[in-house]
């Protein structure tokens, strides 16, 4: 009986060494950790008043530019104590400048975190409201809603928490209250969260909230990230940052999502953002994400702007539009359009201002 305990205990570390050495493997494809890029630049400027980040950029259909900056969040580094804040940017301005928004009501400022944003337009009244998410103290997940008014001032209207809302990366407004938002994690620590990417479990959801029901919309997501909405309204999209996948779902009666397709985008892609006159996706993607965990500022991480065109045709196209070593934006999260002027957005760098050709 013994010599065959000692066949299956060696069988049984055979296996797990093979299991083991497959996922380290998988891991280096899903952080993409040897790849490096090849330089294609736009005619580009620096943003002004911009230095330590624009994690989300979203724009109206006027060219008003709304930007999150200043995000702190575990895994990045942070180069300053300040808290965040939030910026407007007029993009039909000879010299868009952004200019900080004062904020009005009772958020506590000296915590603010923000981090995924999305706009809601009254129509009617045309009142706009920002929702923002926001991680105050890096601890947890909350939702703000503001009003926009004036040129340069937000009000603020309310603070969502829920259960259901522990770990919200970006959000998509829906309606005055109501929202859809995603969880990139599904345990609150990112011991587990590292463990359930470790073993390719797909846990992450993308959440519903109204003031009438909050619930799971749609799961089986490895790591959910941006999140966005098609022009008619008709369907949701949703970066799957670790699979490299955009994820397509029909939105059906009663705010249900059902899945349609995935299209492969070869690169770790944060937000999106959605052209109002073409539909196209523009997605803000980290070509090397172990550059990004593993912080060296004599390798920095790289940035990568993919646009995907007829993505609900049978053969979208997808193209790199920009991509950089580092060297002179570093960490691209988000890449917004408008007429002939592209906004790229960064983790914890910069922001730039392009022309398109």
């Amino acid at each position: 009986m013994a010599p065959m305990k000692k066949v299956l205990l060696a069988a049984f570390v055979a296996a797990f060494a093979a299991f083991i050495g497959h996922r380290i493997l998988k891991m280096k494809e899903m952080t993409l950790a040897s790849r490096e890029v090849t330089v294609k630049h736009l005619k580009c400027h620096y943003l002004e008043n911009i230095e330590y980040g624009a994690e989300d950029i979203t724009i109206l259909k006027d060219g008003l530019a709304f930007l999150s900056t200043g995000l702190k969040f575990s895994i990045l580094p942070s180069f300053s104590d300040d808290p965040g804040k939030m910026y407007i940017l007029d993009l039909l301005h000879p010299k868009p400048t952004p200019v900080e928004l004062q904020i009005k009501g009772e958020l506590d400022l000296s915590s603010f975190n923000p981090h995924g944003i999305s706009v809601y337009t009254d129509e009617t009244d045309d009142s706009v409201y920002l929702f923002v998410v926001n991680h105050p103290e890096q601890k947890g997940s909350q939702v703000e809603i503001f009003r926009f008014v004036e040129q340069d001032t937000l009000v603020h209207l309310k603070t969502i928490t829920h259960p259901l809302l522990h770990s919200v990366n970006d959000i998509l407004a829906v309606g005055v209250e109501s929202f859809y938002a995603t969880n990139d994690h599904y345990f609150h620590t990112d011991a587990l969260h590292m463990l359930t990417v470790f073993l390719g479990l797909p846990l992450c959801e993308v959440v519903y909230y109204s003031p009438g029901e909050v619930r799971v919309a749609a799961n089986g997501i490895m790591a959910s990230n941006g999140i966005n909405i098609s022009s008619d309204k008709r369907y949701i999209y949703v970066s799957d940052i670790i699979d490299h996948e955009i994820d397509v779902f029909e939105r059906q009666e009663g705010e249900q999502l059902v899945y349609v397709k995935s299209v492969a985008v070869g690169s770790l892609c944060d937000n999106i953002e959605v052209d109002h006159k073409t539909g196209d996706l523009w997605l803000g993607c980290h070509p090397n994400s172990m550059k990004l965990s593993n912080f060296d500022p004599e390798d920095p991480p790289g940035s990568e702007i993919i646009k995907i065109k007829n993505i609900h045709s049978e053969q979208p196209v997808v193209s790199q539009e920009y991509v950089d070593n580092g060297r002179v934006i570093m960490a691209s999260t988000v890449a917004a359009p408008f007429e002939k002027k592209l906004l790229i957005g960064s983790a914890f760098h910069k922001a730039l201002c392009c022309d398109l050709k």
